[in-house]
């Protein structure tokens, strides 16, 4: 379900962003989903260390069906971005919810083969979901991708849902949930600011967007300490950095993904449909990449992994800049994105491993928060600072190509910073 919604709406989102009249805004499209997705994190962290998962996960696929019900539904651009924040809260939401029982039933010493079969969840929707997504959006309408995902909750909640009835936590730990709230409240609020404010610089007159830039910033900044382990935010040795190493990687990679079929479709003239098989071999990449790092038998320590993993997506994504111009190999853009997205593959899931590893029992939930937080602000301020340059430097008479080519270098240069600063990650 997850998989299918990631993969297939990505694909489509150009011809969404063409219909209704916002190119220009097309990374409000994705940031619209990721800032109501911090704050269904906080609310699923803390009401899974309480009550267990259950409610969030019930909570959590009503949302994200009935969001994806209004995309489907939508005329207007602002509608559009009402049902991607409805969904996002759902994501946060379930998100949280399944780390949560994954702690709870899996032992430590199985779970980096259960995050590699997760991964592997997505190679199917990752070869299909594209695919028919530009096929749809094509030949039928855009309309029908959003439409598709809301019947696919079913067959999970009916699966799941009773057999987590019986997780619980007596033990709520140290966190206040009300502070926690209001933490994630403040964050969502200024991430969404920040995001706003970053987009309308270019297009909005007047101080409003400036003002909302710089406030956006400080409440993030004062939010998201106390949301992560103390030290998250210097790379403080052990589960702070593995922590924000998750957010290094997101920004990284989903900030240039986000734009990888806007530029095959504008700049190489690829059809929906055939951009789309990119992001197929992605997913492909993503899951071989966490398979390896799940081998039951795999001597190398976690901090390597996480380096190697930052190093190859950096590595792979400035390759990326090769594929813009005309007398590249269009197909090296596939290659070159499925390498880097083996790289998150390792990194990812080994980030996932090591955040349950190093939490106490009372803290996982609260611990796996933070994980989805720094992905979500992560992941949100990669495609919000590269939605924010489109937004100003996009140039529909001469073309995008060193626009994209700058964005490409930028995500690049997070990650390989991410693959320099993992071994702050090894503990004793």
């Amino acid at each position: 379900m997850i998989a299918f919604e990631a993969m297939s709406i990505s694909t489509a989102m150009p011809v969404v962003a063409r219909d209704l009249g916002a190119i220009r805004e097309y990374g409000f499209v994705f940031s619209a989903f990721l800032t109501p997705f911090l704050l269904g994190g906080v609310l699923a962290g803390s009401w899974g260390d309480a009550a267990g998962p259950r409610p969030a996960l019930t909570a959590g696929l009503a949302l994200f069906g009935g969001g994806l019900l209004v995309c489907g539904l939508a005329e207007s651009l602002e509608v559009l971005l009402v049902g991607r924040a409805v969904a996002g809260a759902g994501a946060g939401l379930l998100a949280v919810s399944m780390y949560v029982a994954i702690a709870a039933i899996i032992p430590g010493e199985l779970q980096p083969r259960l995050f590699s079969l997760i991964s592997a969840g997505w190679v199917l929707p990752g070869i299909l979901g594209p695919a028919l997504a530009g096929f749809l959006a094509e030949h039928v309408s855009w309309r029908a991708v959003f439409l598709l995902v809301p019947p696919l909750t079913v067959p999970p909640a009916l699966a799941l849902l009773p057999r987590v009835r019986h997780l619980g936590n007596d033990d709520p730990g140290r966190t206040s949930p009300l502070a926690r709230v209001v933490a994630g409240a403040a964050l969502a609020v200024g991430v969404g600011g920040l995001q706003w404010g970053l987009g309308s610089l270019d297009t909005v007159g007047g101080a409003l967007p400036v003002v909302a830039t710089v406030a956006g910033a400080v409440l993030t900044g004062l939010a998201f300490p106390r949301l992560t382990p103390p030290g998250t935010a210097r790379l403080g040795r052990g589960l702070p950095t593995v922590i924000a190493l998750r957010g290094l990687y997101c920004m990284a990679f989903f900030g240039v993904e986000s734009f990888v079929p806007l530029m095959l479709v504008t700049q190489r003239g690829l059809s929906p449909t055939l951009a789309g098989i990119t992001l197929s071999l992605g997913a492909i990449g993503w899951t071989v990449g966490s398979y390896i790092q799940g081998r039951p038998n795999l001597a190398v320590p976690r901090h390597v992994l996480l380096s190697a993993a930052g190093i190859v997506v950096g590595l792979s994504t400035w390759a990326m800049t090769a594929t813009i111009r005309p007398e590249v190999p269009v197909w090296l853009a596939s290659v070159a994105w499925a390498v880097a997205a083996l790289g998150m593959g390792l990194g990812m899931a080994s980030v996932s491993v090591l955040t349950l590893r190093l939490s106490l029992p009372h803290e996982k939930g609260v611990n796996s928060a933070a994980l989805q937080l720094s992905d979500a602000l992560g992941s949100a301020l990669g495609i919000g600072l590269a939605g924010a340059a489109f937004a100003t430097w996009h140039d529909p008479v001469a073309g995008d190509a060193a626009l994209f080519t700058g964005i490409w270098l930028a995500g690049g240069a997070v990650a390989v910073f991410a693959g320099l600063v993992a071994p702050r990650a090894r503990t004793a």
